[in-house]
């Protein structure tokens, strides 16, 4: 069990009477960056490699080379859309193609 000093303690209390607690809760900075983080640094590699492993059992034992290359294929635009989306330049690339149907002039 862990032990906690008196005088510890007492600097808290004295700190909560001087701080409504609502006040010191609202100081905080709440985002999302560590959940994101931690989905792009662990579970994304996770899930790449159990991809990976499947479309090597499914197929490649049974000699079906083109329906692991179509699914390989699939992996690779799930790739390119995981990778617009985490490194924000989805937004750049709608510009420009709206820019090619777009008739004003700037």
């Amino acid at each position: 069990m862990t032990t906690v000093s008196l005088q510890a303690l007492e600097q808290l209390g004295a700190f909560v009477r001087t701080q409504p607690l609502v006040e010191v809760l609202a100081q905080t900075n709440l985002d999302t960056d560590g959940i994101r983080g931690w989905i792009l640094d662990n579970l994304l590699p996770l899930l790449l490699l159990t991809v990976a492993l499947m479309l090597l059992w499914l197929g490649g034992g049974k000699g079906d080379n083109a329906g692991v290359m179509r699914r390989v294929g699939g992996v690779f635009v799930a790739l390119a859309v995981i990778g617009l989306a985490v490194s924000g330049t989805g937004v750049d690339i709608g510009t420009f193609i709206a820019g090619l149907f777009s008739t004003s002039s700037g």
